[in-house]
């Protein structure tokens, strides 16, 4: 601590402070964090949609569009056979009463395990700015469904698609309050490009990344 005390002493006396640190100077970079100010942020477009769908599909994201919760089952059964891919998932509990069999899928409401090769999920928010999905950790919404399998399919409603991050830290302060232990953020399928600058997918995360459009 001593040696801690002395650099950050060095620091202040090299700004022109005071070695102490008063309470107004504390107050004041409170009141400064719980405001949450913004810089200066790019110029978006009014129809979020629109700037999301072209963000995400530069990423190399897919995305289809389901009208109503219910129809969630047929849109990945069909997703899965135009790839060939095998009709078995896991699922957030939120999709798990839904009536995956009538489509010919085998759908398990749990976490993900290394073995499994799709995983559903949804989102807490999605950004328009950069075509990224903000997900939230939690009992209800495991990350391991959208960071283990090779194949991430996410539900997206509409009306959780926000400008910005700094509009997607906002929802979440509004709506949750506390953090969650763990907050990720999903920009298309995994990528690396660490060897020879060739572009690799799947490198440390899912293949593909399919969303699926809510009302």
């Amino acid at each position: 601590m001593n040696a801690r005390a002395n650099i950050l002493a060095r620091i202040r006396r090299a700004q022109g402070r005071a070695v102490t640190v008063h309470a107004e100077e504390r107050d004041a970079v409170e009141q400064y964090i719980t405001a949450h100010p913004q810089g200066p942020r790019p110029q978006v477009d009014a129809d979020v949609e629109a700037r999301f769908r072209d963000r995400a599909l530069n990423l190399a994201t897919t995305i289809a569009e389901v009208k109503t919760v219910a129809d969630i089952p047929a849109a990945v059964a069909s997703y899965l056979r135009d790839l060939k891919l095998m009709p078995a998932a896991v699922c957030w509990p939120e999709f798990a009463g839904l009536d995956w069999a009538a489509h010919g899928l085998k759908v398990e409401n749990r976490a993900a395990r290394g073995d499994d090769l799709v995983g559903i999920t949804g989102v807490f928010c999605a950004l328009a700015e950069t075509g990224t999905l903000m997900m939230c950790s939690g009992a209800d919404t495991p990350p391991a469904a959208s960071l283990l399998p090779e194949t991430h399919i996410a539900v997206v409603p509409r009306s959780r698609i926000v400008t910005g991050m700094e509009d997607g830290w906002a929802l979440l302060r509004r709506e949750r309050g506390a953090l969650p232990r763990a907050v990720n953020f999903i920009s298309g399928p995994s990528r690396t490009a660490d060897i020879e600058q060739t572009v690799t997918l799947g490198a440390h995360g899912p293949y593909r990344v399919h969303l699926l459009l809510l009302p």
